[in-house]
């Protein structure tokens, strides 16, 4: 096994070229193992094994820097990098992050997670390099896909980077397929690929003629000018870039080593801003991935041999929202559905699938999301946005500027709130609370269960105002708990008692039912409420039932600074224990035992509040 060879980059370059080729098909296996055991984001990775072996062999890592886009193509570079001995432990707790992870690694000079950053953080780099001494000086390369181009920050960074005549790499890999099928005239441009090598060999031969022969300032060299532009369009798809302020490369296909190898190394030695583009298939040498590449983009544990899934068949909050609203749709021809290309994530593909005429995917581009949403609510439409908690991050002044301001009708479906799990810090949705209860016009809701997810849905599409209702990333519970009708800030009193009065919200509701039978066991009578609502509030009923209690204690998923209990003591305007998650990025782990590393089980929340009481 070459693999076995390979401690770091240095081991690589001592390879042959065939045995490259070799040592890319034992990678692959090796990412095929652990992402069948553990899930990751599998076909993307397999795309980009040859690449992440030839910038290793080409660069002088981690001197040199490699950015990798979101990350999900870096599963290579990890094992490449000193981490093969320790890849089981993908996504696990305490184990390899799923994402670069600077923390990890030397060889990762970012912890990234999100989309479109990876120009704008190899410009800095590249920018910082004229403080520093010649001979710590490093070649700056940024790896970004297809979908990376459909967001607005990518284009910033790529502006700007021809703009100011960095020397930077940027290597486009285009699979034709980032998370889901793109969309846009730019991703049908760049799969119109077309390949003359003649072109470069025309543009070396005019520009010593015209250096040589053709004094400055001459008609004949505008004349010149004009026809390379003219060729530029005829033969390459890289003109856009051009225009940029690149020199663009390609496309080369991207799992062949021995164009790679030297073409990289070749541009390398060039100054300023260049662009090569790649064409890989995504999943990559496994049969199963490569004709479903959307189902192994983030694969959940896998039977190798066949590709059969091996997760639960247990219903998600994600499957609940999916079905309701296609049954919504059903009577209410207004509502329209949107997502920043993830429709299989937000459940949104049966929306698509069912409605394909009231289904937009806008490509990574949450800002662009929420905008187009509120241009939608205006005309008298009902859009929905299935967003991740931690996507929405991303779109906080369209919150702000394009929704409440305007009080439109808008409704955010905030998938994955709270403990996300093995995806780890950069996907943990634990924000979302404090960056939005403080927002005026928003109505904040969280469900208990499938039941309420479903009340709420419908209730926020007939609600005349903008809407979010969260929800986490989990198999929705068990539950006998009672749901009344839904009024506007109306809570529910699910259990009376005299000592304590505990306010759970949403996915904390069940567990602190829980934790409330195991106290009452202990002679601690407690009143247990079920708020339903973020905001608004029933002050004046949550200051009645405070009233007839000892204590108060609210329990949420979320980061506690600026959360829900923070809006509790706010109006309650007394002192209230909050139950919650710490202001800190949470690492990768299942959910189950991230929720009970930070008490928030029924055991932990009784556990919490009989320490409190002592």
């Amino acid at each position: 096994m070459l693999l076995e060879r390979i401690n770091s980059p240095a081991d690589l370059k001592k390879l042959r070229l065939e045995e490259l080729n070799q040592l890319a098909s034992e990678i692959r296996a090796r990412i095929i193992e652990v992402v069948s055991s553990c899930g990751g984001h599998l076909a993307s990775s397999l795309g980009a094994v040859e690449l992440a072996i030839a910038l290793h062999y080409c660069l002088d890592t981690p001197k040199d820097k490699i950015i990798w886009d979101v990350g999900h193509q870096a599963y290579a570079h990890k094992i490449l990098t000193g981490r093969n001995k320790v890849f089981a432990t993908l996504r696990q707790y305490q184990g390899l992050s799923g994402f670069p992870s600077k923390e990890e690694s030397p060889y990762d000079p970012f912890t990234t997670g999100h989309s479109s950053t990876a120009v704008s953080l190899a410009l800095g780099l590249a920018c910082a390099q004229e403080y520093l001494p010649f001979e710590k000086r490093y070649k700056v390369v940024a790896v970004i896909g297809d979908g990376s181009l459909s967001g607005g920050l990518c284009f910033e960074g790529l502006n700007n980077t021809g703009h100011l005549k960095k020397d930077i790499l940027v290597i486009l890999n285009t699979n034709e397929l980032s998370i889901a099928p793109n969309v846009g005239a730019l991703s049908t441009y760049l799969n119109k690929l077309i390949s003359l090598p003649i072109y470069n060999r025309f543009r070396q031969a005019l520009e010593n003629f015209v250096r040589t022969r053709v004094p400055k300032g001459s008609r004949l060299l505008r004349l010149a000018n004009k026809f390379e532009e003219g060729l530029k369009g005829l033969f390459i798809p890289g003109i856009f870039f051009e225009e940029l302020g690149f020199r663009y490369f390609g496309p080369l296909d991207g799992h062949n080593l021995a164009i790679l190898i030297p073409t990289i190394n070749n541009i390398l030695n060039l100054t300023g801003p260049n662009l090569l583009h790649v064409i890989t298939k995504k999943g990559k040498g496994y049969p199963p991935a490569e004709a479903d590449p959307v189902r192994f983009h983030s694969a959940v544990p896998f039977e190798i041999k066949t590709g059969k899934s091996l997760a639960s068949s247990r219903l998600t909050y994600t499957q609940v929202f999916s079905q309701k609203l296609v049954d919504l749709a059903k009577v209410n021809k207004r509502i329209i559905a949107i997502t920043a290309a993830m429709p299989e994530g937000t459940g949104l593909d049966r929306f698509r699938n069912t409605y394909p005429d009231r289904f937009f995917d806008v490509g990574i581009a949450e800002e662009h999301a929420v905008c187009f949403a509120s241009g939608l609510a205006e005309a008298g439409l009902k859009p929905v946005v299935a967003i991740y908690s931690t996507f929405l991050q991303r779109a906080y002044d369209q919150l702000i500027e394009e929704i409440a301001l305007q009080d439109l009708g808008v409704v955010l479906a905030v998938d994955r709130a709270g403990i996300v799990g093995e995806d780890g810090p950069t996907h943990q949705g634990i924000f979302d609370l404090s960056f939005l209860r403080h927002i005026p016009n928003l109505v904040i809701m969280a469900p208990q269960d499938a039941r309420e997810l479903e009340m709420m849905l419908e209730f926020a599409i007939n609600l005349d105002k903008p809407v979010v209702i969260r929800y986490p990333k989990a198999f929705v519970p068990d539950s006998s708990l009672p749901s009344p009708p839904l009024r506007l800030a109306e809570p529910v009193i699910l259990k009376e008692g005299k000592d304590i009065l505990v306010i759970a919200l949403g996915s904390m509701v069940i567990p602190s039912f829980q934790a409330s039978n195991l106290l009452e066991k202990e002679g601690i009578k407690i009143t247990l409420v079920n708020p339903r609502f973020v905001k608004p509030l029933n002050v004046k009923l949550l200051k009645e039932i405070s009233q007839q209690v000892r204590f108060i204690f609210t329990v949420e998923e979320a980061v506690l600074e600026g959360g829900f209990g923070s809006a509790i003591s706010e109006v309650l305007e007394t002192a209230t224990i909050k139950i919650g998650l710490p202001s800190e990025f949470i690492c990768a782990g299942k959910r189950d035992l991230l929720l009970e590393k930070y008490g928030l089980t029924g055991h932990g929340i009784a556990s919490k509040i009989k320490a409190n009481l002592k």
